[in-house]
């Protein structure tokens, strides 16, 4: 019987490689929340300009800065992730990566309470559910 032996990669050939990952999604999360902020900034002033509804025009805006916010910090949230526990695990490192998440998450939550105007547990009441769809 002839059986191919597989080679996995050893620590050191690996972290080069999960630290320039790391890097790529800590530069896609902070992309994404600066074009979230151009793209809300450019639909906030064309909505406010065309409708004249300045008050609904601001409640989306922030709606969807908050989303484009939201999706940024998850990404960051998987680069600290990948460059903390992949590349150089220790105690020390994960006492930091678990204070960096509930930091972020703590600020998740605010934002997405914010956003729907409820926990993100909770049941949409049949008004939020409206106001929602007008967004």
């Amino acid at each position: 019987m002839n059986f191919i032996a597989l080679q996995f990669p050893t620590r050191a050939e690996l972290n080069p490689h999960l630290t320039q990952i790391s890097a790529l999604i800590e530069a896609a999360g902070v992309g994404a929340i600066v074009v979230a902020a151009v793209v809300a900034t450019l639909v906030f002033l064309l909505g406010g300009l065309r409708s004249g509804d300045w008050q609904g025009a601001l409640r989306r805006y922030r709606a969807n800065l908050g989303r484009g916010i939201l999706l940024g910090l998850e990404l960051l949230v998987a680069a600290d992730i990948i460059g903390t526990v992949a590349v150089t695990p220790s105690v020390a490192n994960l006492a930091v990566l678990g204070g960096i998440v509930l930091i972020r998450t703590f600020l998740s939550f605010s934002l997405e309470v914010e956003i729907e105007g409820r926990w993100p547990w909770a049941r949409e009441t049949p008004a939020q559910k409206e106001k929602h769809e007008q967004l």
